[in-house]
């Protein structure tokens, strides 16, 4: 288990301070940033100090850090897609897949102490802000500054290219962040793990999209992350698939589901008949990763009675996508995160094409909706890696099958 602080602490405790006063903080959202800086003061005993490794988890020494100096100009780093819930995971389940994903290239700027400039947005259609603290990017690079410790020193300038469309499902905005962290944790050198970069992505979520870390864990770390807890301290857990390959089938219609508005389909309040029933398919989800069992995870991704229900219906066509993946040989299927993404488990990359094909089928005859992209590609074990931009953007890509 990692046991991680929830963001920069010098920074967020004097926002926290300003929240407990009743004046407003940094953030232009004090509702959504007062929580994770009251997890910032619940998770964090200390200013951040350099790290000693304890088993697997870190704790901080009692000195102070020395001054970190950079090792490079430049650096350029990819994160990955994320599949977030998983089906009954609501909240505390996320994935990585292969083949899309955004990269940032991170340039230090010592002239600049302090400061993020976002020089260029590609790929977005112009609908993102340049501004640095307005944009889920900018957010994680600032943030990471401060955890190195190297933000009254340097400044960082970046460059973003979106490979992932917006409000797709797919953990755009953690993608983006994601990046952001890792370019900018290769200019000094990578001091930092990816559990420890967790928490700068974090803020730029609470900022985005809400304070929920199964995209940006994933986005990160890759693989299967599960977070055990948020509170009084954010606690992941990296889950290690017990087989060789797992394959999906990743369908996005042309179709706009913001986040939020998802959000505020959910129930209320839920029955305890669904309460049990959601408890034993999440087990089995976790229980099917780490055997390596498809099935076990094909039930609990396909077998929520709470959120999908309630999201479903909003997505044109989804029941019968659902319908038409598993008549044509997915394990499971279930909504990518808040969608309108869906995305299936298959048992080979085979079986992936012919459920992806099935799928956009009915996204185009039941849904009446067009398809933005639709992929076959294997979990992503990786995350958020450095890439040489003269060498192409996206790690195994030769090994994703686009469909659309």
């Amino acid at each position: 288990m990692a046991v991680l602080t929830a963001g920069s602490y010098s920074q967020m405790m004097r926002d926290a301070k300003s929240v407990m006063a009743g004046t407003k903080p940094s953030c232009s959202r004090p509702r959504v940033c007062e929580r994770a800086y009251q997890q910032a003061h619940a998770s964090v005993s200390r200013p951040y100090q350099s790290h000693r490794k304890t088993g697997r988890r870190y704790a901080t020494a009692a000195i102070a850090p020395p001054r970190i100096e950079p090792v490079l100009e430049e650096a350029s780093a990819f994160s990955p897609a994320t599949v977030a819930n998983l089906g009954s995971g609501f909240d505390f389940m996320g994935c990585a897949v292969e083949g899309q994903g955004d990269v940032v290239t991170a340039r230090l700027r010592p002239d600049l102490p302090g400061k993020i400039i976002i020089e260029e947005i590609m790929g977005d259609e112009g609908r993102l802000s340049l501004i640095a603290d307005e944009n889920c990017a900018g957010i994680a690079a600032r943030e990471t500054l401060k955890l190195l410790g190297a933000d009254k020193d340097f400044g960082v300038s970046i460059v973003l290219n979106k490979g992932l469309p917006l409000g797709s499902g797919l953990g755009s905005s953690a993608a983006s962040a994601g990046a952001a962290a890792w370019a900018v944790n290769e200019l000094f050198g990578t001091p930092l793990s990816k559990e420890e970069l967790v928490p700068a992505g974090l803020v730029s979520e609470a900022f985005v999209s809400g304070y929920h870390a199964d995209n940006i864990a994933p986005a990160i770390m890759g693989g299967f992350v599960l977070v055990r807890s948020y509170e009084p301290t954010l606690q992941l857990e990296r889950l290690a698939f017990g087989g060789e390959e797992l394959w999906f089938t990743v369908v996005t219609p042309v179709y706009n589901c913001p986040t939020r508005e998802m959000r505020a389909a959910l129930p209320a309040m839920v029955d305890f008949k669904s309460h049990t029933h959601n408890c034993a398919a999440g087990a089995s989800l976790v229980g099917g990763i780490l055997l390596g069992d498809l099935d076990m995870i094909g039930q609990g991704l396909s077998t929520d009675c709470i959120v999908e229900p309630a999201r479903g219906p909003l997505i044109p066509g989804f029941s019968a996508v659902k319908m038409a993946a598993m008549e044509s040989g997915a394990v499971g299927c279930t909504i990518s995160g808040a969608g309108p993404t869906v995305v299936a488990l298959v048992r080979s990359k085979a079986d992936g094409i012919k459920v992806c094909e099935a799928m956009v089928e009915a996204f185009k005859t039941e849904g009446r909706l067009d398809v933005n992209r639709a992929a076959v590609t294997r979990l992503c074990k990786g995350g958020a890696q450095r890439v040489d931009p003269a060498r192409g953007f996206l790690p195994d890509a030769e090994l994703t099958h686009f469909v659309v």
